[in-house]
């Protein structure tokens, strides 16, 4: 029997409108492997806390074009004026420390890269396959978490708890997110 896509059964959260549910059906928890689209989703996730998934994909067009497509570098570049430019556009989440956190975050990807350490890999290197159907998605944090909040705070990044992280794990793909109630669930 086919069933409307609008009438499955998804995440609490992901049940509000329908921006937020193409975003659960297509894009969260969907795992990703782009050191660049990575990047992008930790941007996303470190201006989501302490907001709804509803604003930031609200700002989400006006965030990328901030950002410059969410090219790390050309973000790395940024100054302290395009900082307080970016502060007072009324069209972004204006949150001071996030977008300073942004460009830090940016110009640590990038020396990763001339160090030629891959974004992509260095994460997917914490993956353990044991974890990633059996986590919950009532946690909050892992020790997975931890040691990956750990672990790119020694590579320069900051905003980047260990909350934070698991949250961003989820959505791109490295645990398993989903409410089982929801039809992206897999035990």
């Amino acid at each position: 029997m086919f069933t409307p896509k609008n009438s499955l059964r998804r995440c609490r959260w992901a049940e509000s409108n329908a921006m937020i549910r193409h975003y659960h059906d297509t894009e969260w928890g969907k795992p990703i492997y782009d050191s660049r689209q990575l990047w992008e989703a930790l941007v996303l996730e470190s201006f989501q806390c302490g907001l709804s998934w509803n604003i930031v994909l609200q700002k989400r067009d006006s965030l990328r074009r901030a950002f410059y497509g969410f090219d790390p570098y050309k973000v790395a570049s940024m100054t302290r004026e395009d900082e307080a430019r970016l502060v007072m556009d009324k069209s972004l989440i204006r949150s001071k420390q996030k977008i300073a956190a942004t460009i830090t975050n940016a110009r640590a990807w990038v020396t990763m890269h001339y160090r030629e350490e891959d974004f992509a890999g260095f994460i997917w290197s914490f993956a353990r396959q044991s974890e990633i159907k059996l986590t919950s998605y009532l946690q909050q944090k892992t020790p997975q978490s931890c040691q990956i909040a750990a672990a790119l705070k020694n590579h320069g990044f900051v905003l980047v708890g260990p909350i934070m992280i698991y949250a961003w794990m989820q959505a791109i793909g490295m645990v398993q997110g989903h409410e089982p109630c929801c039809f992206l669930y897999t035990p």
